[in-house]
This record gives structure tokens, C-alpha cells and sequence, in this order.
């Protein structure tokens, strides 16, 4: 899955500055990159070209109030116990310490429950580029069922080796950046629309590794 997915990538940018350089512009225009995510979530192979940049746009914009609806309860949970320790802190001095509490076991809680939706989110970003209507990234129970052919432990472990892949890129960058601020940072700029081809095809390889229904 992961060679596969590098090799996408690869074929999907190198010797193509034109393309690769409206990636990186689309990276900025960020609904545009969400769109070509889309496409790729669709299945297409190899990896599509950037065209109809309308659609491609709405497309991102889809995927993109898809995203946030799916973040709206860690929203409503980081929003109420900030606002809880505000108000600990406003009772009084003494209140401090319950203050601190609450907000870390706040922000524990939405770490938690952002996990849970990216688990579900992802699978449900790839039915609505599969069988559109926007409506499809909320079947929870189609979503549900589809993991479960997967496998919840090979699908958290596919999960978590992307985790740690990200995670040497993101080091990458890092490296490269901080020796030569301006050079560096205009190469992570370009890094980093090859890095969301591979996460977004490695996805695709992880929802497609259900069994097939008969």
C-alpha cells in the first residue's frame, strides 16, 4: 500500500512541473487541492489531471463542510470546557488549579473524540467521492459496516502507520526548513501536495482492502 501509494504520487508529479506547480497553487487555494483529493478518493488511476476547475472547487467545498460538520462536536466539546474554566477562573483565585483541570481533561476528551471521527470521517469522505451526494459521508451505519469488513485493528493499524509516516514528513520539512528559512519553506510548499497525493491514494487503498461484496 505504501510503495503503491508513493509510486502514485510519483507518476502523478515528477517531470511535471506545469501540473505540479498548480498543485502547489491549489494547495493555497486550498478548496482546489480538497477537490483533487476527491477525485483520487473516486478511484481514478492514474492520477487525475487538474481540469474542470469548477467542479474541482465545488467538489473541495463539499469536502471541505463535510469536514467541519465532522469537527463540530470536538468544537462544542473544546468550547464548553474552555468556557468552564473561564468561569472557574473568574470565581476566584483559589479556583485555578480546577480551572487547569477542567481545560486538560477538556482538550483529552476532544483528542478522543477527534480520533473516533477521523476513524469514521475518512471512510465517509471516500463514499460521498464514490457515490455522490453529500449525504453519503453521513451513513454512519454503511460507514460502520464498511470498516468492520476491513477490520477495526487492520484499519486502526493502516491508520497509524499514515500517523507515523506523516510524522517523518512533517520532520522532513522541518529539516529542510530550518537551515534555509525562505528556500526551505518554498520546498516544504512543494513537498507538500506530493505528501497529500500519497495520503489521499494510500486511503484509497485501505477502503478498497474490504472484501468486495458478493
Amino acid at each position: 500500500m505504501i510503495s503503491e501509494s508513493i509510486d502514485y504520487a510519483k507518476e502523478a508529479i515528477w517531470g511535471k512541473w506545469g501540473k505540479w506547480i498548480l498543485l502547489v497553487i491549489s494547495t493555497i487555494i486550498f478548496p482546489l487541492i480538497m477537490g483533487y483529493i476527491v477525485r483520487i478518493f473516486a478511484g481514478e488511476k492514474p492520477a487525475p489531471e487538474l481540469e474542470q476547475w469548477g467542479k474541482l472547487f465545488i467538489d473541495g467545498l463539499k469536502l471541505f463542510i463535510i469536514g467541519i460538520i465532522y469537527a463540530i462536536p470536538v468544537i462544542l466539546v473544546l468550547f464548553a470546557f474552555t468556557g468552564g474554566s473561564i468561569a472557574l477562573l473568574a470565581s476566584g483565585s483559589n479556583a485555578a488549579a480546577a480551572a487547569l483541570g477542567s481545560l486538560l481533561i477538556g482538550v483529552g476528551l476532544a483528542i478522543v473524540i477527534d480520533i473516533i471521527i477521523s476513524l469514521i470521517g475518512a471512510i465517509g469522505a471516500i463514499r460521498f467521492a464514490r457515490k455522490g451526494g453529500m449525504g453519503q459521508a453521513f451513513a454512519f451505519g454503511a460507514i460502520l459496516e464498511h470498516i468492520g469488513k476491513i477490520g477495526w485493528l487492520n484499519y486502526i493499524g493502516a491508520r497509524i502507520i499514515l500517523w507515523l509516516v506523516g510524522i517523518v514528513f512533517f520532520i522532513v520539512i522541518i529539516v529542510v526548513s530550518i537551515p534555509i528559512p525562505l528556500i526551505g519553506w518554498l520546498i516544504a510548499l512543494f513537498l507538500d501536495p506530493v505528501y497529500t497525493i500519497f495520503w489521499a491514494r494510500y486511503m484509497v487503498h485501505v477502503y478498497e482492502s474490504a472484501p468486495a461484496p458478493e
